[in-house]
């Protein structure tokens, strides 16, 4: 059986959620198959159940399906780093900052530990879903490609285009991308989705003949938008949530800071239909929140100083304003945060915001793990990815909650014990039952759209 590429003819087509689908899908008609992404770019990720960090894309979809995670799924991983520099961690670790120049001209030194990772996967599975990243036909870039050019010519993988209607200019889209590839790779293209419509689906029917007869690529399906509030890969995909409000009591509101980090961590804040969720960036916004979060951050001194220099200081540091803070959030609660070693600033000592006394210190082998965990008396299944130390794991005073421990919102009695502080009236629910519903619903409208059965039929040619 081949495996499958997932090309998006421009940025944001829906690639992550589209190759989370199919490879559920494939999984649930009894196809072995594993999600792959060889480089991703996001501040975004989760530690895996062998160690190590790959980008949430990869570890939701093989969660979904019960797969154990490994960093074979995304060997590569780019963070935010200094200016014009990115943070590179190659299977699971950090191996440090380089200019993205640098980088690109190291680009084939990364080649042997996708092959690898790839390779790997293939001795487990029939199939991999490997996810493209942005346009696959950026012609001063293909050399340097390894999600999309790299992949596809090293493995031979099938191709299938995935186009965003809503953006316009599909047909341009599509036909520029396929024309553009080079052309061993064109006959690998097995077919397209468009994705994301909106509208009367019959006003399309002519647009799926002029694809079919004038492109010859076949269409597997017009897949009609849907929110799936799950799985985010980028801060750009979580300011897309779609909630619904109505029974909302309660409103959170979460800094969006420049560098946010592990944004997943809202998810269950998103579904939750007691809770009215919104991304801040302005003290004006602060008002009308019964909570804020300060989020995880990839730069915390950065950060810190947007916080101070945007008017947050103040709020933050009063102890009347219930806050939640994450990791890094939990870091720029402290006193002082001493960077010695330069790890992720210039700055070898700032002041932080001071609510919580003591300092944290950024040491240069950070620390990666997952776990159960007991955070202000109730059970957390969470993880840390933080090179920041204190000695302790979490804080709490008066309406200050602070810990370390990504995934704290994941638990049903966390989120209980915050939101009745704020209202008694708040129920709460079963995120885990919530999230696999929506994870079903989700599939099955992709199934409705979709004809994977065709698709499958193409790999097995």
């Amino acid at each position: 059986m081949n495996s499958l590429s997932i090309f998006g003819t421009s940025s944001d087509a829906g690639k992550s959620t589209l190759s989370f689908a199919i490879t559920y899908l494939f999984h649930n008609r009894g196809v072995s198959v594993a999600p792959f992404k060889a480089q991703n770019v996001s501040n975004n990720s989760q530690v895996c159940d062998s160690g190590g960090e790959i980008a949430i894309p990869q570890y939701f979809a093989a969660e979904s399906i019960g797969l154990k995670t490994t960093t074979d799924m995304n060997p590569v991983l780019l963070k935010s780093g200094g200016k014009s520099k990115a943070h590179i961690i190659v299977n699971g670790k950090s191996v440090g900052d380089k200019d993205v120049w640098s980088y690109y001209q190291d680009i084939k030194t990364l080649q042997p530990h996708v092959k690898k990772a790839f390779k790997n996967l293939q001795k487990k599975y029939e199939c991999i879903v490997a996810e493209g990243a942005g346009s696959p036909v950026e012609l001063n870039l293909m050399d340097k490609d390894l999600s999309n050019i790299y992949v596809a010519e090293e493995f031979k993988t099938k191709i299938i285009l995935v186009a965003d209607i809503q953006r316009g200019g599909v047909f341009a889209s599509i036909y520029g991308v396929y024309n553009l590839l080079p052309k061993k790779l064109r006959k690998n293209v097995i077919g397209v989705i468009v994705n994301k419509f909106q509208g009367d689906m019959s006003l399309f029917d002519k647009g799926v003949k002029i694809i079919e007869k004038r492109f010859k690529i076949p269409v597997f399906g017009v897949v009609p938008f849907k929110p799936f509030n799950l799985g985010f890969e980028d801060s750009e995909s979580i300011m897309n949530y779609v909630q619904d409000t109505k029974k909302a009591i309660i409103k959170v509101g979460v800094i969006r800071l420049p560098h946010i980090s592990n944004f997943t961590d809202f998810e269950p804040l998103v579904l939750d239909e007691e809770i009215e969720l919104s991304f801040i960036s302005s003290v004006s916004e602060v008002s009308s929140c019964d909570m804020l979060v300060l989020p995880g951050s990839k730069r915390v001194v950065d950060d810190l100083l947007w916080l101070i220099n945007n008017g947050f200081e103040k709020i933050l540091k009063n102890k009347k304003q219930k806050v939640v803070a994450i990791c890094g959030g939990y870091e720029m609660m402290f006193k002082k945060i001493l960077d010695p070693n330069q790890i992720e600033s210039s700055e070898k000592k700032i002041d932080g915001l001071g609510r919580l006394k003591g300092r944290v210190t950024f040491k240069k082998k950070k620390i990666v793990k997952k776990g159960s965990y007991q955070l202000f008396d109730c059970k957390v299944d969470g993880y840390e990815i933080h090179n920041g130390v204190t000695k302790k794991l979490f804080k709490s005073k008066k309406n200050l909650y602070a810990t370390f421990v990504h995934g704290l919102f994941d638990s049903d009695e966390i989120r209980a014990k915050f939101f009745k502080e704020i209202n008694q009236n708040y129920k709460g629910y079963n995120f885990k039952k919530q999230k696999q519903k929506a994870i079903k619903e989700f599939a099955a409208h992709i199934n409705e759209y979709v004809d994977i059965d065709a698709i499958l039929n193409k790999l097995y040619d």
